[in-house]
């Protein structure tokens, strides 16, 4: 229990480097204050860290040469103005960490503790990726981990690995999925044109208000009867704007929504049949453009690394709080950093309550208690993988 005893002897540290982190949210890319933070505290353990990667990253290694295992934590935040009254509450106005960025930041700076500290730690590379900018994408539209994998920061791992903090999961348990464990996602922005006029006279223009409602039927009819039932996927409307005035008929209705996918064949005939759904539009006398945005690519767990991560949380937090999941339609730029080398994320449970406090909502908060938990199984299964992939 080395690990989990050397996680318990700092978790005060950890705390205090997440409230700190919490209190000074910064959005995506923005993230300098953190980054910062980060810098010192690996420079005050004697580790030293690289700046400006991936724009505003940080990349630190402890050790050198092959194998080489990464580890990653995302730091950026959300434009959320935060409802929480604690004494670590943000203190940027429509700023915070609503999805537990800071927690991942603090509990990579405690694994690096952990194993700079280490006085058998195996021979290989330890690479720690502090990330930014997971929850947005840049002008080019990259995000936090396409920018680092622009900049080589994942060069040369033999695997990669990463948590999330759930405030849904209990706390201090582990749950992963090997195999896809997130979604695909993909946007798409649409406009439905017809003929304005007024209300008391439809047959006079094209009304796009009654063609929309006729292409949502389609959109919804896609995963019912136009694709294999045993792929996962959902497409969503989030969002149909059109009219001004209960009397007037407009001449357009703009709509948005989400799509989410695991299988390259199944995202693509989604993207398809969109287009066909929209077609309904042109046969009721309208017109559309549609634009559709792909976002980040399914998370793949690799099998052996996740089956590792198991191993490891069963010896670490007992196997009464180790749990298989299922995958979720959520979406996550970790997952980029799966493609360039075999890796895992699992989810450590750390609900605070009963209160329900989503992630992305003003009342998101964690438990603290979970972070040793966290910290412990991330270092024992870097070294670990140290030791297999020497193998």
């Amino acid at each position: 229990m080395y690990f989990l005893d050397k996680a318990k002897s700092i978790e005060d540290q950890i705390i205090a480097w997440r409230r700190d982190i919490h209190m000074h949210p910064e959005l995506g890319f923005e993230e300098t204050r953190t980054a910062k933070l980060v810098a010192n505290a690996l420079n005050e353990m004697g580790i030293e860290a690289e700046v400006g990667v991936g724009i505003t990253g940080v990349v630190a290694r402890i050790g050198e040469g092959r194998p080489a295992i990464g580890i990653r934590a995302d730091m950026d935040a959300l434009p959320i103005q935060e409802a929480n009254d604690t004494p670590y509450k943000s203190q940027t106005p429509g700023v915070m960490h609503a999805c537990g960025h800071d927690a991942h930041t603090a509990i990579l700076l405690g694994v690096a503790r952990i194993l700079n500290e280490m006085p058998d730690r195996p021979a290989g590379e330890i690479r720690l990726l502090f990330q930014p900018s997971e929850e947005k994408w840049d002008a080019e539209g990259k995000s936090g981990a396409t920018r680092m994998i622009d900049d080589n920061a994942l060069e040369d791992l033999d695997a990669v690995i990463a948590l999330h903090v759930s405030s849904v999961n209990d706390n201090a348990t582990f749950e992963i999925v090997e195999g896809f464990a997130l979604a695909a996602v993909d946007t798409f922005y649409a406009t439905i044109f017809g003929e304005g006029t007024h209300g008391a006279t439809p047959h006079q223009g094209i009304d796009p208000i009654y063609i929309q409602a006729q292409v949502i039927n389609a959109i919804q009819g896609i995963r019912a009867r136009r694709l294999d039932p045993t792929r996962g996927s959902v497409i969503t409307v989030g969002g149909v704007h059109g009219g001004s005035a209960p009397n007037v008929i407009p001449d357009k209705v703009e709509m948005m929504g989400t799509i989410r996918s695991f299988d390259e064949e199944t995202r693509t005939q989604i993207h398809e049949e969109l287009e066909r759904a929209f077609g309904v539009a042109r046969a009721l006398g309208g017109d559309y453009t549609l634009k559709i945005e792909r976002g980040y690519p399914a998370m793949y767990n690799d099998p052996s690394v996740a089956q590792l991560l198991y191993e490891v949380a069963k010896d670490n937090m007992g196997a009464d709080r180790v749990h298989h999941g299922v995958p979720m339609m959520g979406a996550e730029d970790f997952a980029y950093m799966t493609q360039k080398a075999p890796g895992a994320m699992f989810m450590l449970g750390a609900k605070l309550d009963e209160k329900h406090r989503p992630h992305h909502s003003p009342v998101f908060d964690i438990n603290e208690d979970s972070f040793k938990y966290g910290a412990a199984v991330l270092a024992d299964t870097a070294c670990r993988l140290l030791k297999k992939y020497a193998r």
